[in-house]
């Protein structure tokens, strides 16, 4: 049977995390499964866990009025979903659903927001990393806005003015 302190030091984003850091995470870590189709959250609602995907696929999105949920990135094992229970108001920035048959490992955020709070070192330590997540999504996000509202490129043939 696999510890869950086992599969938090075989995941990517905690990699070179200090032993006993990762013993104290692990009390705030459960091993989870998402299945096809599941909304994981939804944006605005309260954000209270984050999780380590473990395999299996994650869609971001949001709602797009008149166009509904837009998804903006596709999050696949080794990465990490959900920051916003780290950053007050703690409502999710984005929503999240399953694409396929997902294995995680589910943190509590209450839990994790106060082993950050105790150990400066692994408050720093976690809260860079986060801070990688969310720049990489804030990104993504931009570029499928883009995406999304780019004007079409002119038919050919068609008089683009002069």
């Amino acid at each position: 049977m696999i510890r869950t302190i086992d599969l938090l030091d075989d995941h990517p984003f905690l990699a070179g995390l200090p032993r006993p850091w990762l013993e104290r995470l692990s009390y705030q870590a459960r091993p989870g499964v998402r299945h096809p189709g599941q909304r994981i959250f939804q944006q605005g609602r309260a954000a209270d866990r984050f999780w380590l995907l473990r395999s299996g696929e994650v869609t971001l999105d949001f709602p797009v009025p008149g166009r509904g949920d837009i998804a903006i990135e596709t999050i696949t094992a080794g990465s990490v979903l959900g920051w916003s229970w780290l950053f007050a108001p703690y409502r999710w920035e984005f929503g999240a659903v399953a694409v396929a048959r997902t294995l995680t490992i589910e943190f509590d955020a209450a839990g994790t927001r106060r082993l950050i709070a105790e150990d400066d070192a692994l408050g720093r330590e976690l809260t860079t990393r986060f801070m990688r997540v969310v720049v990489d999504r804030l990104h993504a996000a931009r570029t499928r806005l883009i995406e999304l509202y780019q004007p079409a490129p002119p038919s050919v043939g068609e008089v683009t003015g002069g």
